[in-house]
């Protein structure tokens, strides 16, 4: 019977090369746990939106990369590091990055790349670079990262989100004049848009001495003007008080009170002649518009006395 296909089959490939009919086909390597964990990891972060399950999942895997030869096991683990952090900026557990990194890898220098540059870009839009300024720095002073093709794209952002919105303008110069990642016209371009960091940082600098200066005259202006209302109040308390009283004892105080004065003034013997006829006169007109003012104050009867 004659077969239906009119071309041959195509040899079998494998590894090292097309298979002959009498040589046995290879089977491909079973991947290792770590690698199946990554992939389930990747799936519940992406897919199923599980992102504990995900987080977990590359805890598990993490501790299993030593079956694994040196370069997919560096390989792994930063992809397992990758969709941790992602799985902790879901959860808005974005804080703990750092440090969950840091446990894998100990140091700061042995950061991969892309970790890193994913730390700097999570933590600077979050409005905290601050946390990330030391694990750059020390990775970007290591030798060995200086070496790397990713070294001057991390320079870059670690100027742009790091050093300049913190106002680490020196710290900046240095990273720039320092580094030999960058050409000329980059340090040049660089350097002038931290001098123009530096102008506005010595602008709001001087705006806020001036803010400053002028709250606090104004808060001397706002202390002096509650004193002079203060005074105000006692004034028209004081006065209120007064006219409050009924006018005759008003006038008997005030009469008493001359008496007083020139009672005890040895020099005019006069004035006392004048104050005491003037007062006999008020005690007389009090008294004819008061008929009973010497019976309930018989201390108008001891006026002379004083005298």
């Amino acid at each position: 019977m004659k077969s239906d296909f009119s071309t041959p089959a195509a040899p079998l490939r494998g590894l090292g090369g097309p298979l002959r009919s009498s040589e046995p086909v290879r089977a491909a390597p079973a991947p290792s746990a770590a690698v199946v964990l990554l992939e389930e990891a990747a799936d519940l972060l992406v897919v199923h939106l599980d992102f504990r399950a995900a987080l977990q999942t590359c805890e598990r895997a993490l501790p299993s990369l030593a079956n694994l030869d040196a370069g997919t096991s560096l390989e792994v683990k930063c992809s397992l590091c990758i969709v941790g952090i992602q799985a902790l900026a879901e959860m808005n557990r974005w804080r703990e990055v750092l440090s969950w990194v840091l446990q894998y890898y100990q140091v700061p220098e042995k950061l991969p790349p892309k970790v890193l540059e994913l730390c700097v870009l999570l933590y600077s839009k979050m409005q905290e670079p601050g946390a990330v300024l030391e694990v750059v720095s020390a990775w970007l002073q290591d030798p060995d990262n200086q070496d790397l093709p990713e070294y001057r794209a991390l320079a870059e952002l670690h100027l742009q989100r790091v050093l300049l919105p913190l106002g680490c303008l020196s710290e900046a110069e240095e990273l720039v004049v320092g580094s030999a990642g960058f050409s000329e016209e980059q340090q040049l371009d660089i350097l002038q848009a931290i001098s123009k960091a530096r102008q506005q940082q010595k602008h709001q600098r001087l705006g806020s001495e001036e803010a400053q200066k002028l709250n606090q005259e104004g808060s001397f202006s706002h202390k002096f003007l509650s004193l002079l209302m203060l005074l105000r109040r006692l004034w028209d308390s004081t006065v209120s008080h007064f006219f409050s009283l009924p006018f005759k004892k008003s006038l008997l105080a005030a009469l008493i009170l001359c008496l007083l004065v020139v009672r005890f003034d040895p020099v005019s013997s006069i004035g006392r002649r004048d104050c005491w006829a003037s007062l006999r006169s008020s005690q007389t007109h009090l008294g004819e518009n008061s008929p009973g003012i010497h019976e309930s104050n018989p201390s108008w009867r001891k006026l002379p006395l004083l005298c």
